[in-house]
Protein backbone atom coordinates (compact mmCIF):
# COMPACT_ATOMS: atom_id res chain seq x y z
CA UNK A 1 0.00 0.00 0.00
CA UNK A 2 1.10 3.35 -1.22
CA UNK A 3 1.05 6.18 1.87
CA UNK A 4 2.29 9.61 1.85
CA UNK A 5 2.27 11.81 4.50
CA UNK A 6 3.25 15.55 3.76
CA UNK A 7 4.63 17.97 6.59
CA UNK A 8 2.31 19.92 7.94
CA UNK A 9 2.56 23.77 6.82
CA UNK A 10 3.74 26.28 9.77
CA UNK A 11 1.41 28.75 7.57
CA UNK A 12 -2.66 29.80 8.96
CA UNK A 13 -4.85 28.81 6.49
CA UNK A 14 -7.88 31.18 5.80
CA UNK A 15 -10.72 32.00 8.48
CA UNK A 16 -13.40 28.95 9.32
CA UNK A 17 -15.79 31.44 8.33
CA UNK A 18 -14.55 32.61 5.03
CA UNK A 19 -13.32 28.79 4.29
CA UNK A 20 -16.76 28.35 5.15
CA UNK A 21 -18.40 30.40 2.79
CA UNK A 22 -16.07 29.87 0.03
CA UNK A 23 -16.13 25.74 -0.21
CA UNK A 24 -20.29 26.40 -0.34
CA UNK A 25 -19.41 27.23 -4.05
CA UNK A 26 -19.22 23.83 -4.70
CA UNK A 27 -23.19 22.31 -5.37
CA UNK A 28 -23.18 18.83 -3.64
CA UNK A 29 -26.34 16.22 -3.18
CA UNK A 30 -27.53 15.08 0.26
CA UNK A 31 -27.31 11.93 2.05
CA UNK A 32 -28.89 10.91 5.02
CA UNK A 33 -26.71 7.89 6.57
CA UNK A 34 -28.35 5.34 8.25
CA UNK A 35 -27.72 2.74 10.59
CA UNK A 36 -29.22 1.37 14.26
CA UNK A 37 -27.96 1.76 17.02
CA UNK A 38 -27.10 -1.09 19.85
CA UNK A 39 -31.16 -1.56 21.12
CA UNK A 40 -31.92 -1.43 17.55
CA UNK A 41 -33.82 1.86 16.98
CA UNK A 42 -32.69 3.62 13.93
CA UNK A 43 -29.94 6.31 13.79
CA UNK A 44 -29.06 8.67 11.01
CA UNK A 45 -27.14 11.57 10.14
CA UNK A 46 -27.62 14.11 7.09
CA UNK A 47 -24.32 14.20 5.05
CA UNK A 48 -23.39 16.22 1.87
CA UNK A 49 -19.26 15.22 2.39
CA UNK A 50 -20.27 12.07 0.42
CA UNK A 51 -18.19 10.21 -2.58
CA UNK A 52 -17.87 7.15 -4.57
CA UNK A 53 -13.61 5.90 -4.39
CA UNK A 54 -13.25 3.21 -6.03
CA UNK A 55 -15.07 0.41 -8.24
CA UNK A 56 -12.94 -2.82 -8.12
CA UNK A 57 -13.55 -3.51 -5.09
CA UNK A 58 -16.96 -1.14 -4.72
CA UNK A 59 -15.90 1.55 -2.24
CA UNK A 60 -17.52 5.01 -0.88
CA UNK A 61 -16.71 7.53 1.83
CA UNK A 62 -18.57 10.00 4.21
CA UNK A 63 -16.81 12.52 6.19
CA UNK A 64 -18.85 12.63 9.66
CA UNK A 65 -17.68 15.33 12.42
CA UNK A 66 -16.02 13.90 15.71
CA UNK A 67 -18.30 16.07 17.51
CA UNK A 68 -21.13 13.85 15.69
CA UNK A 69 -23.39 12.21 18.45
CA UNK A 70 -24.85 9.64 15.86
CA UNK A 71 -21.74 8.05 13.82
CA UNK A 72 -20.46 6.27 17.03
CA UNK A 73 -23.88 3.97 16.87
CA UNK A 74 -23.03 3.83 13.27
CA UNK A 75 -19.23 2.50 14.21
CA UNK A 76 -20.22 0.68 16.65
CA UNK A 77 -22.83 -1.20 14.59
CA UNK A 78 -20.23 -1.45 11.73
CA UNK A 79 -22.88 -1.02 8.44
CA UNK A 80 -24.34 2.09 7.14
CA UNK A 81 -26.89 3.00 4.40
CA UNK A 82 -26.22 5.99 2.39
CA UNK A 83 -29.59 7.59 1.29
CA UNK A 84 -29.59 10.24 -1.43
CA UNK A 85 -31.93 12.34 -0.44
CA UNK A 86 -34.61 13.96 -3.46
CA UNK A 87 -36.35 17.26 -4.20
CA UNK A 88 -39.21 17.65 -1.76
CA UNK A 89 -37.18 15.57 1.70
CA UNK A 90 -35.99 19.14 2.80
CA UNK A 91 -37.76 18.06 6.35
CA UNK A 92 -35.66 14.33 6.57
CA UNK A 93 -32.45 16.35 6.03
CA UNK A 94 -33.56 18.91 9.01
CA UNK A 95 -34.83 15.60 10.93
CA UNK A 96 -31.38 14.63 11.15
CA UNK A 97 -29.11 18.01 11.19
CA UNK A 98 -30.71 18.09 14.72
CA UNK A 99 -29.37 16.51 17.79
CA UNK A 100 -31.68 14.46 20.20
CA UNK A 101 -35.58 13.43 19.65
CA UNK A 102 -36.54 10.70 17.30
CA UNK A 103 -35.05 11.91 14.32
CA UNK A 104 -37.14 9.18 12.67
CA UNK A 105 -40.71 10.28 14.06
CA UNK A 106 -42.41 11.04 10.56
CA UNK A 107 -39.38 9.54 8.16
CA UNK A 108 -40.63 6.35 6.36
CA UNK A 109 -38.16 3.58 6.07
CA UNK A 110 -38.02 0.06 5.63
CA UNK A 111 -34.59 -2.15 6.56
CA UNK A 112 -31.91 -2.75 3.75
CA UNK A 113 -29.61 -5.28 3.42
CA UNK A 114 -28.17 -5.05 7.06
CA UNK A 115 -31.28 -3.70 8.47
CA UNK A 116 -30.21 -0.34 8.20
CA UNK A 117 -32.98 2.12 7.65
CA UNK A 118 -33.79 2.52 3.15
CA UNK A 119 -35.55 6.12 3.51
CA UNK A 120 -38.80 5.59 1.38
CA UNK A 121 -38.34 7.66 -1.73
CA UNK A 122 -35.41 8.87 -2.16
CA UNK A 123 -32.85 8.36 -5.20
CA UNK A 124 -31.12 5.86 -4.46
CA UNK A 125 -29.78 4.08 -1.46
CA UNK A 126 -26.43 1.91 -0.90
CA UNK A 127 -25.97 -0.31 1.76
CA UNK A 128 -21.94 -0.49 3.45
CA UNK A 129 -20.03 -1.98 5.39
CA UNK A 130 -17.42 -0.61 7.37
CA UNK A 131 -13.64 -1.02 5.96
CA UNK A 132 -11.91 1.82 7.45
CA UNK A 133 -12.10 5.30 9.64
CA UNK A 134 -9.39 7.46 8.95
CA UNK A 135 -8.69 10.89 10.97
CA UNK A 136 -9.25 14.17 9.33
CA UNK A 137 -8.74 17.23 11.43
CA UNK A 138 -12.39 17.44 13.12
CA UNK A 139 -13.54 14.92 11.29
CA UNK A 140 -13.08 11.37 10.37
CA UNK A 141 -13.02 9.62 6.71
CA UNK A 142 -15.10 6.77 6.63
CA UNK A 143 -14.54 4.11 3.84
CA UNK A 144 -17.52 1.64 3.56
CA UNK A 145 -17.11 -1.46 1.14
CA UNK A 146 -20.79 -1.34 -1.30
CA UNK A 147 -22.85 -4.64 -0.54
CA UNK A 148 -26.05 -3.93 -2.09
CA UNK A 149 -27.60 -0.47 -4.02
CA UNK A 150 -30.66 0.74 -5.84
CA UNK A 151 -31.77 3.76 -7.69
CA UNK A 152 -35.01 5.01 -9.05
CA UNK A 153 -34.11 6.59 -12.58
CA UNK A 154 -37.34 8.93 -12.37
CA UNK A 155 -36.36 10.81 -9.11
CA UNK A 156 -34.07 13.90 -8.82
CA UNK A 157 -31.48 14.63 -6.08
CA UNK A 158 -31.75 17.77 -3.70
CA UNK A 159 -28.63 19.56 -3.42
CA UNK A 160 -27.09 21.88 -1.18
CA UNK A 161 -25.48 25.06 -2.54
CA UNK A 162 -24.19 28.23 -0.91
CA UNK A 163 -26.42 27.55 2.19
CA UNK A 164 -29.73 26.88 0.90
CA UNK A 165 -31.34 23.99 -0.39
CA UNK A 166 -31.39 23.30 -4.50
CA UNK A 167 -32.07 21.23 -7.54
CA UNK A 168 -31.75 20.37 -10.62
CA UNK A 169 -33.81 22.06 -13.65
CA UNK A 170 -35.53 20.39 -16.01
CA UNK A 171 -33.89 19.69 -19.15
Amino acid sequence: MLTHHFPRSARQGPDPTRFRSVLGHFASGITAITSRDAHGNPVGMAVSSFTSVSLDPPLVAFLPGKSSSTFPAIADRGTFCVNVLAVGQEEICRALSTSGGDKFASVAWRPGPHGDPVIEGVVAWIGCTIQAVHDAGDHHIVIGHVDDLDARAEASPLLFFRSGYRHLAAA
